[in-house]
């Protein structure tokens, strides 16, 4: 698609004809140029779905302007009460996909909302390689992408545009469950969480090229092995916050997607917090939802992505709730 690497100077830029965006090679491979600028009804809107409030699973979906602090408010509801979801979005749709009802059934569902109304939610189709719990997501702004959960190695993507069944990727090299991704414009990552039986954490990062297809790639470590914990990004900049390694964790972690590598230390949550919804981002700015502590909370914290620091009190969720998904019209992928 025009010279090979070896004799693209740095800086050089390109259209991309499959992904539809611009991009400049840095010396090393090609990045998306950002030029995303969400602005609805006054900034860019994060929602969360699912999740568990006590014994229950829930089917409710609340929002947040990402850009203010303050309390959520309803949205609408998804199809199934149901926790363990994974989401995934593009700057008009959130998408949520998989979980499970404890005792009752794993799901194969991918259903969206609009973000621009507030409503219940519209069916999209099935994953494909069946139903799963604790499965990734993450997408740019066209395709998103399901992998894992359910301790199977399978990826698959839909186009997000569409309306349709999903599709093979490739494998993970893991395999686990309760798992996290978010994404670049280029890049998804996520990590292996919970282990096959008995269930060990896990330490690992790997990653996909969104718009290839195949397998996943090792990127590197986090700092501390751990599980379920809350995954988001801005377009340079992955964040991984909280879990348990079997006690609970406020630790929060950061990885340069553009390289690979082992996590850094970026601070700390406001506390001790597993299972919280990460994946609320705008460029500047990770919010995250709920969570286990080791009760249900309701609290809503935020970090400032490009620099390091402890997490600051956003509001409350309208439910205490754990094991919820949430993803925004303004995430690193897009």
């Amino acid at each position: 698609m025009s010279l090979p690497p070896v004799e693209v100077p740095s800086g050089a830029m390109r259209f991309n004809s499959d992904s539809q965006k611009l991009e400049y090679w840095d010396g090393a491979q090609w990045l998306q140029v950002s030029t995303f600028s969400p602005n609805l009804n006054g900034g860019a809107r994060g929602v969360f779905g699912g999740g568990e409030s006590g014994p229950a699973t829930i089917n409710t979906i609340e929002y947040i302007t990402i850009s203010s602090t303050g309390n959520s408010q309803d949205f609408g509801d998804l199809q199934t009460s149901r926790s363990s979801l994974s989401t995934f979005g593009s700057s008009t749709r959130g998408f949520w996909c998989g979980g499970r009802t404890p005792g009752v059934a794993n799901y194969n569902i991918i259903e969206y909302v609009t973000f621009s109304s507030i409503g219940n939610y519209t069916d999209f189709g099935d994953i494909s390689y069946g139903a799963s719990q604790g499965p990734f997501g993450l997408s740019n702004s066209t395709r998103g992408i399901i992998g894992g959960g359910s301790i199977v190695n399978n990826i698959d993507y839909v186009t997000m545009s569409s309306t349709g069944n999903s599709v093979t990727f490739g494998q993970t090299l893991s395999r686990g469950f309760y798992q996290s991704g978010a994404a670049s414009p280029t890049r998804g990552f996520y990590v292996a969480s919970l282990g096959p039986s008995p269930y060990p954490g896990q330490n690992i990062i790997e990653y996909v090229t969104i718009a290839a297809l195949g397998n996943a790639t090792d990127f590197g470590d986090l700092t501390q092995t751990r599980a379920t914990m809350a995954s988001s990004s801005n377009a340079t900049r992955g964040i991984f916050a909280g879990g348990y390694q079997p006690t609970i964790t406020n630790t929060i972690d950061y990885i340069t997607i553009s390289t690979l590598g082992n996590a850094q230390n970026f601070g700390d949550l406001l506390s001790t917090t597993q299972n919280l919804n990460g994946n609320c981002t705008i460029p500047t700015r990770a919010v995250f939802g709920g969570g286990y502590t080791p009760t249900n909370v309701n609290t809503i914290q935020y970090i400032t992505i490009q620099t390091q620091g402890n997490a600051q009190d956003f509001g409350d969720l309208i439910t205490a709730s754990n094991y919820r998904a949430g993803i925004s019209n303004a995430h690193g992928g897009l």
